[in-house]
């Protein structure tokens, strides 16, 4: 399956999901967590939203994560800031997807990952820069990351 997902750089440009899972057009982007869930073996949509993490709810988020099914690959890209809301659970299933960035994950780092429930080891698949006045590149916001590359499909269902 063909990987293309990147961060927002500041307010001003959307985050870019997955081979075009996610963006303004499809009205599924937004400040936050930017989060696609795909079928590990079909590569097929589940579904995708977002989730405000300075406003929001992370009960929303919560909801979302917490019934995934064995496989599930979770592609996550960050928007403005990703971690306010942030509690300890949300921490501990995004660790569980295969997240090793997640627990220093803070207000307007820069942040993508893709997991999937049920994984063994932590994943291949994550960047993280974090909010520092003094190595952030557009005035006051870190740099945009981008990850391309191919995550293997299952070969069966779980």
């Amino acid at each position: 399956m063909s990987l293309d997902l990147r961060s927002a750089l500041r307010t001003r440009c959307e985050p870019l999901g997955c081979t075009g899972l996610m963006s303004s057009v499809k009205d599924n982007v937004g400040r936050g967590l930017n989060i696609a869930l795909v079928n590990g073996v079909s590569g097929e949509l589940i579904e995708a939203r977002a989730f405000d993490m300075w406003a929001g709810d992370v009960n929303e988020l919560l909801k979302f994560i917490r019934p995934l099914h064995e496989g599930t690959l979770v592609f996550v890209a960050s928007y403005d800031d990703p971690a306010t809301k942030m509690n300890e659970e949300t921490r501990k299933l995004f660790s569980d997807l295969g997240s090793k960035n997640i627990k220093e994950l803070a207000f307007r780092d820069s942040w993508v990952f893709v997991g999937a429930k049920g994984v063994q080891n932590k994943s291949p698949f994550e960047q993280h820069v974090k909010n520092s006045k003094h190595t952030n590149k557009y005035e006051g916001w870190p740099e945009a990351l981008e990850m391309e590359g191919c995550i293997p499909r299952k070969t069966t269902a779980s």
